[in-house]
């Protein structure tokens, strides 16, 4: 056989190959493309957006909590003993707060709560005090705990003109009216002796009007009806009962679907709950690339669904859609 007969043969198997492939191809991705509806999962992890630093001359210094509140984000600069303050796109707008015991100052600034009129509560673990400012960082007063039941007041939330508070000292979720009478306190789970242990975050279901408590120190969340009335205990094994897959647990938050999410600080990851309390999926994992975590701390969920976790010793605000 001619080599230029040859070469034309080869040239024609190669042809043929591709176009071979080619069809293969043609028919997965078609095959693929009409199965992706099918394989959406509602009960998903949201998707990464973005990180959030601060500027370069002031950027985050172990953010602890985080809120969106209006049109800001408002995050606790812990070691800078201020609240940092950032637009819808991440961009830095204004600080405020500085240390001390003062009025405006901190000491250890934790959690973060806005009420409906955009004022923002300042929980400061360490002086045991919660502050009220204006949208804008003017300080306004400190909230009137009537009855002086505070002790380290940590995890805040604000929902129904009422003010749920996790105190780490005194091991109970205290609720208030925003004038500062108590309206109700929480200490146990299963039972009377079944006693809280440093709990750190206090979430509300909006769907059911269901309270979440994360307590940290026995590895779990509780949940409770709005009476207070005890439902669920969630800690990754069946019914709550077994093994805890918790590692020091703190803030948690729920999403319109019922979602519960709960940082795993010690694993470096979030976990997702449906709303049995089954496991739903998990999200993160340990270093400093987007979509991963070191010593994850703080977690709020707004009203679109946006989640926002605070990665304290990255020194950065993610932000998943």
């Amino acid at each position: 056989m001619k080599k230029k007969t040859v070469y034309w043969w080869m040239s024609g198997i190669v042809v043929l190959t591709i176009a071979a492939f080619a069809a293969i191809y043609f028919l997965n991705l078609q095959s693929v493309v009409k199965q992706v509806p099918n394989m959406v999962n509602s009960d998903g992890p949201p998707s990464f957006a973005q990180e959030i630093y601060g500027d370069f001359k002031n950027p985050l210094d172990k953010p602890m909590d985080v809120a969106k509140i209006g049109e800001f984000i408002y995050v606790s600069d812990t070691n800078h003993k201020q609240v940092q303050v950032f637009d819808q796109s991440g961009a830095p707008v204004f600080k405020f707060g500085k240390e001390g015991q003062g009025k405006g100052q901190f000491t250890f600034p934790y959690g973060i709560a806005g009420d409906k009129n955009d004022n923002v509560y300042v929980a400061d673990l360490y002086n045991g005090k919660i502050s009220i400012f204006d949208s804008k960082g003017k300080f306004l007063r400190y909230f009137n705990d009537k009855k002086k039941v505070l002790g380290a007041p940590a995890g805040l939330r604000i929902y129904n003109d009422k003010l749920y508070v996790t105190d780490v000292q005194e091991s109970k979720l205290f609720v208030f009216n925003l004038k500062g009478d108590k309206l109700m306190q929480i200490s146990t789970g299963v039972n009377k002796k079944d006693l809280f242990k440093a709990p750190n975050a206090v979430a509300i279901d909006k769907k059911n009007n269901d309270i979440f408590v994360c307590d940290s120190g026995n590895q779990r969340v509780l949940e409770f009806d709005k009476n207070g009335k005890y439902v669920r205990t969630i800690n990754g094994s069946k019914d709550g009962q077994g093994g805890s897959v918790f590692v020091n647990p703190r803030g948690i938050g729920v999403d319109s679907r019922g979602i519960l999410y709960v940082v795993n600080n010690l694993s470096h990851m979030v976990y997702g709950f449906d709303e049995k309390g089954a496991q739903a999926f998990t999200f993160g994992s340990m270093g400093d690339q987007n979509e991963q975590f070191y010593l994850p701390n703080g977690l709020f969920v707004d009203d679109n669904d946006h989640v926002y976790v605070t990665d304290t010793a990255n020194a950065r605000v993610a932000l998943y859609n």
